[in-house]
């Protein structure tokens, strides 16, 4: 029981939570999530069953799409709606045209300073640990990119305006929200947040929670999206042993098969194809 599931988060679990219900329904252990989805937020939840854990290291994630509401108005000490307010303004003057003029800035490399609210660390404890606590602590800015971003529906009267982010890792955008709204002059925060794709995983394709079963599972070597080295059986047998295997071709890595089934990660070295990955 081997492969990949792409989920539809409800909103009111944490990502643990639907990892915690995949275990239940196929009754297994090694289960594991690419990218957590805050407990409101609701979207693409990519999981991992079995060996393709694994495989969370190779898989395409990127880039990551985004629908979230920007709360204008108000901000709030974790940056989204659940969160204590710690700032207040009338944002009824805002435009539309406004709030398009300052989005050019937020696309492209930008520099993001991550929210106490998130599972970075700072002298061996969780920044949300701390946050807890009442702590705050000083973070460093990071680099992120934004690929695009869009005005998906104008805010009314200053409130609920809607953007689509498609952007790469790393990227936080409840402080998206906050900063757009700093450029405007205004306190904001996240007011909803729902994510559309990872990588290659679509929302559209998103299963429920009650359709998770062992046939909805994508087999590891599809989402892995490698070149494929098909494999006779005493080569599979060679490469599950770590031993190299004599090839035609050269060049790069590929997921080698035997039959339908993924045995191992290979990489050209040395005029050989060589296993750095196996699987049983």
């Amino acid at each position: 029981m081997d492969g990949f599931l792409n989920i539809h988060k409800p909103a009111g679990m944490t990502s643990h939570d639907v990892v915690a219900r995949v275990r239940r329904s196929l009754k297994t252990k090694r289960v594991g999530h690419a990218g957590t989805l805050d407990p409101d937020a609701t979207g693409v939840l990519v999981v991992a069953v079995g060996q393709a854990t694994r495989l969370l290291p190779h898989v395409p994630l990127e880039p990551k799409v985004y629908l979230a509401t920007i709360g204008f108005g108000t901000a709030t000490d974790t940056e989204d709606a659940s969160g204590q307010v710690t700032a207040q303004a009338d944002a009824s003057g805002l435009t539309p045209e406004a709030l398009r003029a300052v989005l050019p800035r937020f696309v492209g490399e930008i520099q993001q300073v991550p929210p106490m609210v998130s599972a970075l660390h700072h002298n061996g404890q969780r920044l949300y640990d701390l946050a807890r606590q009442g702590i705050t602590v000083e973070r460093e800015a990071r680099t992120i990119t934004i690929h695009a971003l869009e005005l998906v529906a104008p805010p009314l009267l200053g409130a609920g305006g809607i953007i689509r982010v498609t952007c790469g890792g790393g990227t936080y955008i409840r402080t998206l929200c906050k900063d757009i709204g700093e450029a405007l002059g205004l306190p904001a925060h996240m007011a909803t947040l729902v994510r559309e794709a990872v990588g290659p995983y679509a929302l559209a394709e998103a299963i429920g929670l009650d359709e998770i079963t062992e046939e909805r599972l994508l087999p590891m070597q599809e989402a892995l999206g490698w070149p494929t080295l098909r494999v006779s059986a005493h080569e599979a047998a060679e490469l599950k042993l770590g031993r190299v295997i004599e090839g035609s071709t050269s060049g790069g890595e590929c997921a080698a098969l035997y039959q339908e089934g993924l045995v191992a990660l290979v990489r050209w070295e040395n005029g050989h194809w060589q296993p750095f990955k196996v699987f049983s």
